[in-house]
């Protein structure tokens, strides 16, 4: 069910892989995903069975991704078109979703404030990880911790020469060649270069997703299955 899973203090955060859930082949096993053909009842089953593990009893909120930079206060019934949720509130799961986008969850414990991103490329050269930053400052974060989770590398993200000029204009750290040697990012790295400018400390619990069986690739599988990233704020016990 995971690929990740740890805890900092009263922050519990994890990312999933592609096992532990119901839907059939080719979806196999615990897609996430919002929308695409795999069926609504086993998706359904699917995020019951990651939330009762995860956290039991605790609502989840989440978003339609849109490759943007915007940033949603959680709501648990809603679904914002944004990239970025950020929440003080204690006992609610923030879930974002992945299929070779960069995850990432962030965590200041002590302040009580968390965050969740979806950085694709797009995202990513928009600046929606420092922008889910500044909305977490806003809401008394201080001292603040990132993992990135599993995503593409830039070994096998391959992009046309122009789109990776457009894109390392804006992130140098994101230039990177493909292991057949032709132009492509490391979305990754762009992501961890805008962490480091905000002085944030970043943890790595990041594989490429399209070079590991037991997560979905959308450039390997094609569209339709999804990942997830998970961060909770427990409440006082």
């Amino acid at each position: 069910m995971y690929s990740f899973r740890t805890s900092l203090g009263p922050v519990d955060l994890a990312f999933t892989d592609r096992y532990g859930g119901v839907s059939a082949a080719p979806f196999d096993e615990l897609n996430l995903a919002v929308s695409g053909p795999d069926s609504l009842e086993a998706k359904a089953e699917n995020h019951r069975r990651l939330l009762s593990d995860f956290a039991p009893g605790v609502p989840y909120a989440d978003l339609y991704q849109v490759h943007g930079r915007d940033v949603a206060l959680a709501r648990p019934g809603e679904r914002p078109h944004a990239d970025g949720i950020v929440t003080t509130d204690r006992d609610v799961v923030l879930l974002v979703r992945m299929a070779d986008c960069v995850p990432v969850l962030l965590a200041d414990p002590d302040a009580g404030v968390i965050g969740a991103v979806h950085a694709g490329r797009r995202g990513m050269a928009a600046g929606v990880v420092p922008a889910t930053l500044a909305r977490m400052r806003e809401l008394g974060a201080g001292s603040l911790t990132a993992w990135l989770g599993p995503s593409v590398c830039g070994k096998c993200y391959e992009v046309p020469s122009a789109l990776q000029e457009e894109v390392a204009a804006i992130e140098p750290a994101s230039r990177a060649t493909t292991s057949w040697g032709t132009p492509s990012l490391d979305v990754a790295a762009g992501v961890r270069a805008q962490l480091d400018r905000e002085g944030v400390s970043t943890l790595d619990a990041g594989r490429c997703t399209r070079e590991s069986p037991d997560l979905y690739s959308y450039r390997r599988d094609g569209a339709g299955m999804s990942l997830g990233a998970v961060i909770r704020l427990r409440g006082a016990a």
